[in-house]
C-alpha cells in the first residue's frame, strides 16, 4: 500500500482561481469547477473511510493478510483527511457568512 503524499500540481489547482466560478454550461473546455473539486475530494475521503472501516473488520476477524500496522495507518490518514475536509468546509461557510454580511 502506498502511503506516499503526492505534492499538489497545477492540474489539482485547476478548479481554482477565475475559471472556477463560470456559470454552467460557459465552456466545456475550461475545465472542472470547483464544485467538481470539491466532489472528488469528498469522494476521495469517502473512499479512505471506507478503506480503513474494511480493514479494521479484516483485523477484528483475525484475517492474516491484514496487519495492524496498516490498518492503524489507513485509519490515520482517514482521519486527517477527514479533519482537512471540515476546516475547508468551515472556512468555506465563514466565506460565505462573511460575504452575505457585507454591506453594499
Amino acid at each position: 500500500m502506498d502511503m506516499r503524499i503526492s505534492p499538489l500540481t497545477s492540474q489539482a489547482l485547476t478548479g481554482v482561481g477565475a475559471n472556477a466560478l463560470k456559470r454552467p454550461g460557459a465552456g466545456a473546455a475550461a475545465g472542472p469547477g470547483i464544485t467538481d473539486s470539491f466532489k472528488s475530494a469528498l469522494q476521495s475521503v469517502s473512499a479512505s473511510q471506507n478503506e480503513a472501516s474494511r480493514l479494521q473488520t479484516q483485523v477484528q476477524l483475525g484475517n492474516p493478510n491484514v496487519s495492524l500496522e496498516e490498518t492503524m495507518l489507513a485509519m490515520q490518514k482517514s482521519q486527517i483527511g477527514f479533519q482537512a475536509t471540515l476546516h475547508v468546509r468551515n472556512r468555506m461557510v465563514q466565506a460565505y457568512t462573511d460575504v452575505m454580511n457585507m454591506n453594499v
